[in-house]
């Protein structure tokens, strides 16, 4: 910052308050983002990704 006066951490739920804002200001969605393609992902995380979807989920 250009001055020395700092400003007070913000919460995580006001952090995600204003990317959504920012991003409905921009019309961004969840499609415009790219996604990881998992091209690296380690056997234990798709090990993980496995378990998570056969019980319903969707990582």
């Amino acid at each position: 910052m250009a001055n020395d006066e700092k400003k007070p951490p913000i919460t995580l739920e006001e952090l995600g308050r204003q990317i959504a804002r920012r991003r409905a200001e921009l019309g961004i969605t969840d499609a415009d983002l790219p996604r990881n393609s998992g091209a690296r992902r380690t056997e234990s995380k798709k090990a993980l990704l496995r378990a998570i979807k056969d019980v319903g989920g969707n990582w």
